[in-house]
């Protein structure tokens, strides 16, 4: 272990004695640095990124929510559909029931002659 730390501590010592970078001037200019602002340009385009990004945001938001109240109002209009034919189907067999013992009976109370 003490191979180690001794490694660790070799490599601390050389990488404290290393200058630091210090970084270089913009090259072209001859004025203070510090005292650059981006100005109202740089407003003005950080302004109109924000609020292209706001729009657009608002855009998707609105045609998510439409296209998920299309899917809701699809899903009941399919599911009145199977309900209405459900309904449908019941009635016919209710008729065809009825109508098959309304012939039984009437078979059956009418006199035969004789």
């Amino acid at each position: 272990m003490s191979i180690f730390n001794d490694v660790y501590t070799s490599v601390v010592v050389a990488l404290s004695q290393t200058a630091t970078p210090t970084p270089s001037p913009m090259p072209g200019f001859d004025g203070n640095a510090d005292l650059v602002t981006p100005t109202w340009v740089g407003f003005l385009m950080t302004f109109l990124v924000a609020a292209a990004t706001l729009l657009l945001v608002l855009d998707m938001t609105k045609r998510i929510r439409r296209t998920r109240y299309r899917g809701e109002i699809q899903e009941k209009l399919a599911a009145e559909a199977a309900e209405a034919s459900q309904t449908q189907a019941t009635q016919t067999k209710a008729a065809e029931t009825g109508a098959t013992q309304a012939t039984a009976e009437g078979d059956a109370e009418t006199p035969k002659p004789l």
